[in-house]
């Protein structure tokens, strides 16, 4: 009898430990899951919709280089490819996904407007331009004469 008491307290025992090692392993593989999905899953789906987004608002004129690193100027742009153009008579039609990098952007700069008191342009930033300018030719021009300056 007392043999039968002790195999099922040893049975019981087992029975709790192996629960407990249950629980670490699920929560060791969750933990590996979440670590895999945070270094791993996220910045590679950001980095996706980060080049899907580059390549919907490629448009003519912005500088690009491919996969296979040919640099070019978008010429135009279809559904699925687009033309560049690497030289003056070389046109090439690629694949969107094969565009690597936009690397510059085709931008038309705004021209400075004019302040209509004082007839001055002023930029976009709210500092003006003639300011700019007066401050630069306050400066010295070169630095010989500078030294020329400091020497006499």
């Amino acid at each position: 009898m007392n043999s039968t008491l002790l195999s099922l307290m040893a049975a019981d025992a087992s029975g709790a430990n192996s629960t407990a090692s249950m629980m670490t392993t699920i929560i060791t593989f969750a933990l590996i899951i979440l670590i895999f999905y945070f270094l791993i899953i996220r910045p590679q789906k950001k980095k996706d919709k980060e080049t899907k987004a580059m390549l919907e608002a490629m448009k003519k004129g912005d500088k690009v280089v491919t996969i296979g690193g040919i640099h070019g100027t978008v010429v135009s742009v279809k559904d699925q490819t687009v033309v560049i153009k690497v030289d003056d008579s070389a046109r090439i039609e690629f694949s969107k996904n094969a565009i690597s990098a936009v690397v510059n952007k085709s931008v038309e700069k705004p021209a400075p407007k004019k302040d209509k008191e004082k007839g001055e342009a002023v930029l976009e930033n709210g500092g003006e331009a003639g300011s700019i300018q007066a401050h630069a030719e306050s400066a010295p021009e070169s630095k010989e004469e500078s030294k020329d300056n400091g020497e006499n």
